[in-house]
């Protein structure tokens, strides 16, 4: 096993103390860190040594990857939100491939700032917390949308009921978002500023819901960063999720989501396409984020790992098992990136990881005996 230098990423709505907590550097750090990543994206290489594991691979594709692959599949991170990620979603594969290509078409420089497709990949992602974790993740089922429209019931959003009342729930929710993304700001501002009333109303009552009042409580939240972003409009009508150490959600293509805030690992197939709708100052593109999203409801975006610390996912891309104070034996033949999120993992050839630390096994490698003294994330 070889240790990796991840590539660090300094977006603003990185955390100060997160990573660096972790990691045992410097905190709160200078500049928000966001996300260290851990693989072969173009992107952002992780390195061996100072050498970008890209190079590693191209330079011998089998021996790293095994047989059947040129490309390493997967991305890991660590993320450390501070703040609200960008209200986003991913495309499917065959929707990737299009957009890539017709952005190439048109002349968009690959690093333009108004880039949607990057690449020609999707981006199904698994995310684990390591600290308590809030997310915004995929349209909640519509009747329980209609029980917070009414919980919530002011004179603007009124208007706005019978498109959740609706008998087919993937034509209500389309017609709703299309609707608000839509509406000028000044109807904007009054629909939400008479929302946050109604919320401090009901927060009043003595008759309240408890996942009422959170999703209220996030709406308001999102308002004071990001005043009288469309986004928190949507947010309305995404699922609240909240993840305690360990538990996990996942997101497949189109499903709208928003990282809040928390530490996680998060493996995804290795792409860097995001269609963004609010809650950023980044490039927003409405109409092509409307073309990818699924308007079909998520009643629960949790996974829960096996017995082995595995968790099941519809990829094809990666596979994740959380492991805790063992001894394992990693047969050799499949690339693996192991990374420690507490305490140690020491390796048979005498390499060690610490917290925040990752490490390469190449499919060419021996069997690779693993002690994990507190927590790693072993994927491959």
């Amino acid at each position: 096993m070889e240790k990796l230098t991840g590539a660090l990423r300094t977006y603003p709505w990185g955390s100060h103390t997160l990573l660096a907590d972790l990691r045992g550097t410097t905190s709160p750090s200078p500049a928000p860190e966001a996300e260290l990543w851990f693989g072969a994206n173009p992107g952002g290489s992780s390195l061996i040594g100072d050498r970008p594991l890209t190079e590693i691979i191209a330079e011998d594709p089998e021996g790293q990857l095994g047989s059947n692959s040129t490309s390493l599949p997967f991305l890991v991170k660590i993320l450390a939100a501070g703040e609200p990620l960008s209200l986003q979603a991913h495309p499917t594969k065959e929707q990737a491939v299009k957009g890539f290509a017709r952005e190439n078409e048109e002349g968009i420089d690959i690093s333009a700032p108004e880039r949607n497709y990057r690449d020609d990949n999707h981006k199904p992602e698994l995310l684990i917390a390591l600290s308590p974790f809030r997310a915004l993740a995929g349209f909640r089922p519509l009747a329980l949308t209609a029980e917070l429209f009414a919980a919530f019931s002011c004179p603007t959003l009124d208007r706005y009921r019978l498109m959740v009342d609706c008998e087919d729930e993937g034509e209500g929710l389309r017609a709703l978002l299309t609707t608000w993304v839509s509406i000028p700001r000044t109807a904007r501002e009054t629909l939400i500023g008479e929302l946050v009333e109604s919320i401090d109303g009901y927060m009043a009552r003595a008759d309240t819901k408890e996942w009422i009042v959170a999703v209220g409580e996030e709406i308001k939240a999102l308002q004071e960063r990001y005043p009288f972003d469309v986004g928190v409009l949507v947010a309305l009508l995404l699922n609240l999720v909240e993840l305690a150490p360990g538990e996990a959600l996942y997101l497949d293509a189109g499903q709208l989501h928003s990282y809040l805030g928390g530490l996680a690992v998060e493996v995804q197939a290795n792409s860097d396409n995001v269609l963004r709708g609010g809650l950023t100052s980044k490039h927003v593109d409405v109409p092509e984020l409307v073309h990818v999203l699924s308007f079909t409801s998520l009643d629960d975006p949790r996974v829960h790992a096996d017995a082995d610390g595995r968790y099941s996912v519809p990829v094809d891309e990666f596979g994740v098992r959380h492991v805790a104070d063992t001894d394992l034996n990693l047969a050799h033949g499949t690339p693996r990136i192991v990374v420690c999120v507490s305490g140690t993992v020491d390796a048979s050839d005498g390499t060690t990881l610490a917290p925040g630390e990752a490490g390469w096994i190449a499919a060419g490698d021996p069997d690779t005996q693993l002690t994990v003294s507190g927590k790693a994330m072993i994927v491959s």
